[in-house]
């Protein structure tokens, strides 16, 4: 495989998922996308608090995506069990697919970035991450397990019923991902 490119088809991937409080086996992206524009946040483990922050933000989001009638979907570098845990209880309304092995990052060349210089971000990106860090704040969220690649960037794919690829983003750092009331404004 190779990078996604807009016009391309999103692989039809199947692995495990965590959905509301259970682990869900075996599941495909066809299944996930549902016949729906679907759009999958990529990012790196349960336990880092952007990423943490990212799927509360998202969960937040999920009703207005329902409307119009999308799915979400985000990937991460962890465990199913470790998911449940650090969810506390908390219910999942889209699936998050657990990818402990990386395999689909590999697969879709999501790269790194280099630990000692993780680049500059611009004006969006620093505010993203004000947006992201204040958030953590307020929500206690504080570094649980390490897994996956740490310096794991982060990607954004949006797909149509057909899972055909409508655009792929390869983001440069964190705060280089569109928030959910980007992507609705950008594609509703």
């Amino acid at each position: 495989m190779a990078k996604l490119e807009k016009g391309m088809k999103m692989p039809n991937f199947k692995l495990d998922t965590v959905f509301g409080t259970e682990i869900v086996k075996d599941v495909t992206f066809e299944q996930l996308v549902d016949g729906k524009p679907t759009f999958f946040w990529f990012q790196r483990y349960i336990g880092c608090p952007p990423c943490r922050m990212d799927v509360h933000l998202l969960s937040v989001a999920h009703p207005e995506f329902v409307k119009k009638g999308a799915n979400i979907v985000v990937v991460m570098q962890s465990k199913p069990e470790i998911v449940l845990r650090d969810m506390n209880g908390q219910t999942l309304p889209f699936h998050l697919v657990c990818d402990p092995t990386e395999s689909l990052y590999k697969e879709l060349e999501i790269g790194s970035f280099d630990p000692n210089n993780r680049g500059e971000m611009n004006e969006a990106e620093q505010a993203r991450m004000a947006v992201k860090i204040q958030g953590m704040k307020e929500n206690g969220y504080e570094h649980g397990d390490y897994e996956g690649n740490e310096a794991q960037l982060p990607a954004f794919f949006a797909v149509d019923g057909e899972m055909n690829v409508l655009e792929a983003h390869y983001a440069r750092n964190l705060g280089d991902m569109p928030f959910a009331k980007e992507v609705l404004e950008k594609y509703f």
